[in-house]
């Protein structure tokens, strides 16, 4: 293994956050899977000295509307909502890294419209 990149293959980012994970959400918000108006992706984003970017992005489902009023407030959301679960998530990913590096802490930008169907919450990781 060359780098930490080499880490976060697209198998491993979807064991970390599967698909379920998003439908467990929406059933917890709304009693119902099928509300959701999108899908939730792991993606890896890149490092830079000592922090290690993912993002966490939401795809608008089929009939859906990814409206902008309701993904701006989700990086509150998403930081302490028990489903979603970013710490477990970075304490995962601290264990994948083994030797690497260690997280120090984690925090959750502000969401960025990418395009009309694709909203984008980057995932900043602190590293030592």
């Amino acid at each position: 293994m060359d780098s930490v990149q080499d880490l976060f293959t697209p198998e491993t980012l979807q064991a970390l956050f599967p698909p379920e994970r998003a439908h467990a959400f929406f059933d917890a918000l709304f009693g119902d899977a099928e509300e959701g108006a999108y899908d939730i992706h792991l993606v890896f984003q890149g490092q830079a000295e000592d922090t290690l970017t993912l993002a966490l992005e939401l795809h608008e489902r089929p009939g859906k509307c990814l409206a902008c009023n309701l993904t701006y407030g989700l990086p509150g959301v998403f930081s302490r909502h028990p489903v979603i679960n970013l710490k477990g998530l970075v304490a995962e990913i601290d264990t994948l890294l083994g030797d690497h590096a260690t997280c120090t802490g984690w925090k959750l930008g502000a969401t960025r419209i990418v395009a009309k169907k694709l909203h984008v919450i980057p995932l900043m990781i602190s590293l030592a």
